[in-house]
């Protein structure tokens, strides 16, 4: 074996060490690996520069996510064809590319089927394929990573043990409880368990119909180290890489949002929330509070629940499969037999309550926000709202309370110019106006 060779072996070795990827998706080194038509590659170029004016070929493969030395022979045919034509030289032998007046009609043509241009899309079939290499029921979170995954956060043994299994079947869970027990903030950090990132194609494509999957709102960047030392940093570059996606809905949740929603006007689709959370957590907050009755939306769930595929259905009418391969969190406040029959309970096989701070817990809980807001603990002061504001009362306490009781006492102190300290006559001042407007906030 030559010297080069080995050295390529011992970097594809090192690379492979140093990845915990179980997929990444690799530059294509030719437009047929992309198995997209060349047809719809020239449609994006032709659009882009509709919209821009001119580019060079590399700015062009840039906004298009594609390597530019597989697009020298078609930015060929565009100019033999006389779509393109040259308007001056670029750096590395490239050139500035325009459309010509034919060009231009044949852009227009392209635009009025559908707007859509920048990164070229993926094929539906390698999207499912990346989310079955990265689906999270492939992997088997243990108790240290839950407790790496809830650092800085109060949660007892049992409510960990409860937590564990559900978390490491990926099957969805109910989380229930008094309102302001932090359920939102668990379902936030489960994700967390199930491996640091994933890697998700910017837009999709089937039977000619453009699916829009990365979103800004729900999908968190990690930008690529680049090594001049290791090969395996070369990537596709229509796909981009995210954190694991918790994508959370409230009250605003309709049916309408479980379906890929079509711009008739642009002819581009939205993908829904399930395709959106593939691979981490959608967690439903405020359960059974949506403008659709509670039956509506788990009688939708209950196949995909239960084969874990989802059908939506594109602009054209095309029913498409896709992967339903995300942890379903139902965060609520009411007692899940409320919310539905046995048939769906079934499928959601854990229940877990979120039950009321014990008087310990609640203690480390003013400890942990008091580091938080950079003030000192003061036991006697905790002691004094407990027995002047709680037990006479018998008072729920609830987990959210330490936090918000703080920032009412930072932001007195703030008022008055005072050095944030926790004093019992501050609690004493800042209770009555917590408990009579906001007691039991989330």
């Amino acid at each position: 074996m030559s010297s080069a060779a080995t050295l390529d072996l011992k970097n594809t070795l090192l690379a492979s060490l140093m990845s915990d990827e179980n997929f990444r998706p690799e530059e294509p080194k030719s437009l047929e690996e992309t198995r997209l038509s060349p047809q719809l590659i020239e449609s994006l170029i032709c659009k882009l520069l509709l919209n821009i004016g001119s580019a060079s070929g590399r700015q062009i493969a840039e906004k298009i996510c594609l390597p530019f030395g597989i697009l020298d022979a078609l930015f060929v045919s565009l100019r033999t064809r006389q779509i393109l034509q040259h308007t001056g030289s670029a750096a590395l032998n490239d050139f500035v590319y325009a459309l010509t007046d034919q060009g231009r009609t044949r852009a227009q043509s392209y635009m009025a089927s559908c707007t859509y241009f920048g990164a070229a899309p993926v094929i539906l079939e390698d999207y499912i394929t990346s989310v079955e290499a990265q689906s999270i029921r492939n992997e088997a979170p243990q108790r240290d990573q839950l407790e790496e995954a809830f650092k800085g956060l109060s949660v007892d043994d049992d409510l960990f043990d409860n937590l564990g299994p559900a978390v490491n079947s990926g099957a969805g869970l109910f989380l229930y409880g008094a309102p302001g027990n932090g359920k939102t903030t668990l379902a936030k950090r489960i994700t967390a368990c199930y491996g640091q990132h994933i890697w998700i194609p910017r837009t999709i494509i089937e039977d000619g119909q453009y699916v829009k999957l990365f979103d800004t709102v729900y999908h968190e960047v990690i930008e690529e180290a680049q090594s001049s030392i290791l090969k395996a940093d070369s990537y596709d570059h229509r796909w981009v890489k995210i954190r694991r996606p918790t994508v959370i809905v409230g009250g605003e949740l309709t049916m309408d949002s479980l379906e890929i929603r079509h711009d008739v006007i642009n002819n581009i689709g939205e993908a829904s929330l399930q395709m959106k959370s593939n691979c981490g957590c959608l967690l439903i907050d405020d359960f059974g509070r949506q403008r659709m009755e509670p039956t509506q939306l788990l009688n939708r769930w209950i196949v995909p629940l239960e084969n874990r595929v989802d059908y939506q259905a594109l602009a054209n009418g095309k029913k498409i499969q896709v992967p339903f391969e995300q942890l379903i969190i139902f965060s609520t406040n009411l007692e899940p037999k409320d919310l539905t029959d046995d048939a769906f309970l079934r499928r959601i096989p854990y229940k877990i309550e979120v039950r009321d701070a014990q008087l310990d817990e609640f203690r480390t809980l003013f400890r942990i926000f008091a580091k938080q807001f950079n003030c000192e603990y003061n036991a006697a002061a905790v002691d004094h709202l407990v027995e002047k504001h709680y037990l006479p009362t018998n008072r729920p306490m609830r987990r959210c309370q330490p936090r918000d009781l703080l920032g009412q006492v930072r932001n007195y102190c703030i008022y008055k110019g005072l050095p944030l300290e926790m004093k019992p006559e501050y609690f004493d001042r800042v209770v009555k106006s917590y408990f009579t407007v906001v007691a039991g906030d989330e």
